[in-house]
């Protein structure tokens, strides 16, 4: 009985463009903007695909102008007003991480437009991300006043290098689809409106060759990203510490109002 994904993971839309490929779309207000239903989904999401035996491959894409925008306004209040809500919210994004990272089906993430938060955490640790050339593709923790944790500790110094890796995620500039290919941090750039049409070119590449070759491949690759789980820890620790701190309300007020955050007000360490 084939598993009913509409059912079990509602805040994202399902299609299956070829026998053994599932496709998962971020379909949501707001550039498709994560809320609290989302973050948890989209955590938990890949537990299943790896037990179903009708997904031998996934595609993770964006409906509409983009990937995803991040984390919902509501998501973000909840972080900070409500201790309970950022404990479950730590633990969903320390889920989504692992999840991702364990997941034996590979995973092809198709990248266009602004890809922030959840969905690009899932994007940069899917095993081939492909992005499109004016893609905008923003880390943006520092800038919402939290230090950069989640996925960034694990996998940005390993795919760019210690030296990019700190200058996108201490200054939060964007990077284009071609400067994420460029430094490393993707691995394909096309053409934006290529983008969905080559995540399904590699997923029939990948539905071609052996799978338990594949997946054990991914397993074995995939303890670089292990090795890192101290550093992991760490940053996730830190940024949600910092989500009860003073920084981050002057940034959620200046995503709000559109405008440039002014942190000079807060106290710091």
């Amino acid at each position: 009985m084939s598993i009913d994904y509409d059912a079990l993971y509602p805040s994202f839309t399902y299609d299956r463009p070829r026998d053994g490929v599932l496709r998962v779309t971020f379909d949501a207000p707001g550039l498709n903007s994560v809320g609290p239903g989302a973050h948890r989904e989209i955590a938990e999401i890949w537990q299943t695909v790896d037990r179903d035996p009708d997904v031998q491959v996934a595609i993770l894409q964006g409906a509409g102008k983009g990937f995803s925008a991040g984390g919902s306004f509501e998501l973000i209040d909840g972080m900070i007003q409500d201790y309970g809500v950022r404990t479950r919210v730590m633990r969903e994004a320390r889920d989504l991480v692992w999840n991702v990272i364990n997941c034996s089906k590979p995973i092809v993430s198709a990248i266009h437009g602004p890809a922030v938060g959840a969905g690009l955490v899932a994007g940069l640790l899917a095993d081939v991300s492909i992005v499109g050339r004016n893609a905008r593709i923003i880390d943006g923790h520092t800038r919402l006043g939290v230090a950069a944790g989640d996925h960034a500790a694990v996998c940005w110094p390993l795919l760019c290098g210690m030296a990019k890796a700190k200058y996108y995620l201490l200054t939060c500039d964007t990077l284009t689809g071609e400067e994420a290919e460029r430094i490393g941090l993707v691995s394909l750039c096309v053409d934006d409106d290529m983008v969905h049409e080559e995540a399904l070119i590699v997923a029939d590449k990948l539905m071609a060759v052996s799978p338990s070759a594949m997946r054990w491949t991914k397993h074995s690759l995939n303890h670089w990203y292990r090795s890192a789980g101290s550093a992991f820890d760490a940053s996730l620790a830190l940024e949600f510490y910092g989500f009860g701190g003073p920084d981050v309300a002057e940034g959620l007020a200046s995503h709000r109002e559109k405008r440039a955050p002014d942190f000079r007000g807060a106290t710091s360490e």
